[in-house]
């Protein structure tokens, strides 16, 4: 390991903790029984769980760790319309009507959390900041601007075409051959928002135990026997929230969900006036590889986030944080002394066939699969998850009706990954 590439003090653990720690949770026996037992105390659970308080129904929600310790808190703090597949690839796997009813759910997502944010008064940074989504070859510039020739009503005028003779109004490299800019995208800091999420369960009366895995859900007359690392619970519905962190507890889940680590690099502090020459308009940055990578100025704008994947199978992030640096200094040779002051991972949970799901399996109510994008997506069918939960109208989406497949011997370990990752960067090095 290249210790010269980081800082004495170095991290190996979110940047965005340093602000917001993980909650250490007051100690107290859990109910006897409850209406709603939520399993994951991230975006999704705290969402679902807060709709069921709010509405009487006394909630309970466990997780194997300190609440928020997933993807919630290690994300980069990006927020965009969630929707990975193109409306011409989802018009002819489920038909045009169902293609742009879940093209408008995913741009409903990213307002609602913004309206979300706004009124319940939670500081977390968020800015409607907008994306540049920049090309990484010719062809893609070409196929990103035949994107949004075809994007959904109304979406395209929301979308900028930056040829790549105008790139550096938005960021300050030529690797690039152009891209385009969604405006109405968003950055937060996630830790903090999950922290003001976490603060509004609570005030609703619900009860939030970490550090509490469920280790069994069994069916009984009345609802569910579950069985956790601190005594058994009864409970009429139960909500499985656990995405990127979904193990054996429901089998069912654990086929249809693939864990994939993604790894993230916050630098020392950058110069002022090099962070205004790199990130001009202070946007958030995705770019086309389909190993993509990711990154932003910090809320304060002193540091570069920078986030991919760097690895054919997961590794150490005192591992990746080397490799994910050299791809960050390839397109900023200027931050080549710069060092890594924080270097972590967390797991998405990707679907096969790209999409986010919901539904009721079993008795059992699941939200899941945000493919990486689930700042917004997470958060939009937790609240949808929980209205479902105390049968509401509101609980309903464009997803309902998805067939939520696997593969043949697929049981939860994702075999094919590293294969896929070789075949995806011999894709991307061709263009």
């Amino acid at each position: 390991m290249n210790r010269s590439i980081f800082t004495p003090d170095c991290r190996f653990e979110p940047y965005w903790w340093d602000r917001t720690p993980r909650p250490e949770l007051a100690t107290r026996a859990l109910p006897v029984h409850v209406d709603v037992l939520v399993v994951g105390a991230g975006y999704t659970g705290l969402h679902a769980a807060l709709v069921a308080a709010r509405a009487g129904r006394s909630t309970l929600v466990v997780d194997a760790e300190a609440a928020g310790f997933g993807c919630s808190s290690r994300n980069g703090g990006q927020v965009s319309t969630s929707i990975k597949p193109g409306l011409d690839a989802l018009a002819r796997r489920h038909g045009a009507d169902a293609a742009r009813a879940i093209h408008a759910e995913g741009e409903r997502s990213l307002e609602w959390l913004g309206e979300f944010i706004a009124a319940e008064a939670i500081d977390c940074d968020f800015r409607v900041a907008g994306r540049f989504h920049a090309a990484h070859s010719p062809r893609q510039f070409d196929a990103l601007v035949e994107r949004v020739k075809h994007a959904a009503p109304g979406a395209a005028s929301d979308v900028d075409i930056v040829p790549r003779a105008e790139q550096r109004r938005e960021l300050g490299t030529d690797a690039y051959f152009g891209g385009v800019v969604y405006r109405r995208h968003a950055a937060v800091d996630p830790a903090r928002y999950h922290q003001g999420l976490l603060d509004r369960v609570l005030a609703a009366g619900a009860t939030v135990a970490g550090r509490c895995p469920a280790m069994a859900i069994e069916p009984v007359s009345a609802g569910f026997r579950v069985t956790t690392a601190q005594g058994v619970v009864a409970a009429r519905d139960v909500v499985v929230a656990t995405n990127g962190y979904s193990g054996a507890l429901v089998p069912w889940l654990q086929r249809r969900v693939i864990p994939i680590g993604s790894y993230i690099i916050a630098t020392e502090p950058i110069a002022a006036d090099v962070m205004a020459r790199l990130m001009p308009r202070d946007r958030i940055v995705s770019d086309s590889r389909k190993v993509v990578y990711y990154y932003r100025a910090s809320p304060d704008r002193t540091r570069i986030l920078f986030g991919g994947r760097v690895s054919f199978r997961e590794t150490d992030p005192a591992i990746s944080g080397p490799l994910l640096h050299a791809e960050l200094v390839s397109l900023f040779p200027e931050l080549a002394a710069t060092r890594i002051s924080h270097s972590w991972f967390g797991f998405v949970a990707y679907t096969f066939d790209e999409l986010a799901h919901i539904g009721v399996r079993d008795g059992l109510h699941y939200a899941m699969g945000y493919c990486g994008s689930g700042v917004g997506m997470a958060s939009y069918l937790g609240m949808r998850l929980g209205h479902r939960v105390i049968g509401d109208a509101e609980g309903h989406t464009a997803f309902d009706d998805l067939d939520f497949a696997t593969r043949p011997f697929y049981t939860g370990n994702p075999w094919f990954l590293a294969p896929s990752v070789r075949y995806y960067r011999w894709r991307d090095r061709r263009g």
